[in-house]
């Protein structure tokens, strides 16, 4: 009977089963005299590139899905940026914006307009890998995201991952599906941190800060203010509230300004992002601005943002917005409540 028992204590650490209180009616030879308490331990899953707990667990097995969305006025509503674990505005053409959404802890049904890739994009993915969906693109920055270690998928090639909204006018009508392009495999899974998080308790830093204006040129200017009752930064652009199809207030925890040179110009055709290297940095977390610098010592690194005493900067959990601004791009702040 006891080699019986030893058995049974065995399998059942073997589960991850713990016993809190022995119950002699079921341990064998018992009685039912006492109640039994049996309770199972789980760790819970922190969802890599937003911080946060995921209770689904599902963030522990799913790669980085990055996907390219338009952003200018034809764009909007907007379907999924707010469900981004990271978001990163970048320049292109013309000096306008289009967006870099990462998802990856959050399905939402669609996300988009989906748009083209550019030659900043592979810089984006690079530490990250997974996924890449696009609609298409010229052939040297499609040959500049193949560079990149993702799996890349086009409008041609998603099949049911991507679709036509026909309420919608071409080209601003295409959308990805999350929850279609996860059943393609990808590495790393999941993957890897790109920031350091905030435990709660933990000091900011920086100064108060009721937001700022990011002073992108050609009619792109957005600005983030400070909520205080979401503790988050409500996101304006175009001279409006930025809200999605779903009635969702884009308003990340963090924002974050990185300075980058545009190699053949900014808002040059074909230009390209440099985000190895250096640079100045601003972050904006839990109501206050931090202003700093960035590192990167390669593509395969992830970016570090420090103060300017040199200690990283670490988040809010939850999404974070990266302005890809060029060095000449203006920040005005605004005064905190």
């Amino acid at each position: 009977m006891k080699k019986l028992r030893v058995l049974v204590v065995l399998a059942l650490i073997g589960l991850g089963v713990f016993v809190t209180k022995r119950n002699t009616s079921w341990w064998p030879g018992g009685s039912s005299t006492t109640s039994s308490e049996i309770t199972t331990t789980t760790t819970p899953v922190i969802a890599p590139l937003s911080g946060t707990v995921d209770p689904t667990g599902l963030s522990a097995t799913r790669p980085a899905l990055t996907i390219k969305v338009e952003n200018t006025p034809d764009a909007r509503p907007q379907w999924g940026i707010d469900k981004a674990d990271v978001v990163y505005e970048e320049i292109v053409e013309g000096g306008i914006t289009r967006l870099a959404a990462v998802f990856q802890s959050n399905v939402p049904g669609r996300v988009g307009p989906v748009r083209s890739v550019r030659r900043t994009d592979q810089a984006i993915v690079w530490p990250i890998g997974g996924l890449f969906a696009f609609s298409g693109g010229a052939p040297y920055a499609v040959q500049s995201i193949q560079t990149a270690p993702v799996q890349i998928y086009s409008e041609t090639g998603a099949r049911e991952g991507m679709f036509r909204d026909h309420s919608r006018y071409a080209p601003h009508n295409l959308y990805a599906v999350p929850a279609k392009l996860w059943l393609h495999q990808a590495t790393p899974t999941p993957p890897p941190a790109l920031f350091r998080y905030r435990a709660p308790g933990d000091k900011t830093g920086g100064k108060k800060s009721g937001g700022f204006l990011m002073g992108f040129r050609s009619g792109y200017a957005t600005s983030f203010r400070w909520n205080a009752t979401t503790k988050s930064w409500d996101r304006t652009i175009f001279a409006a509230p930025d809200i999605t199809a779903t009635k969702a207030r884009v308003s990340p925890k963090n924002v974050v300004v990185m300075w980058i040179t545009y190699k053949g110009g900014v808002g040059a055709m074909g230009a390209e992002g440099i985000m190895v290297g250096h640079g100045r940095s601003m972050v904006m977390t839990n109501g206050r601005t931090i202003s700093g610098t960035w590192t990167r010592s390669s593509k395969k690194s992830r970016v570090i943002y420090r103060t300017s005493q040199g200690e990283e900067i670490k988040m809010t959990p939850g999404q974070t917005w990266v302005e890809l601004a060029a060095t000449s791009d203006p920040v005005t702040l605004f005064p905190a409540n």
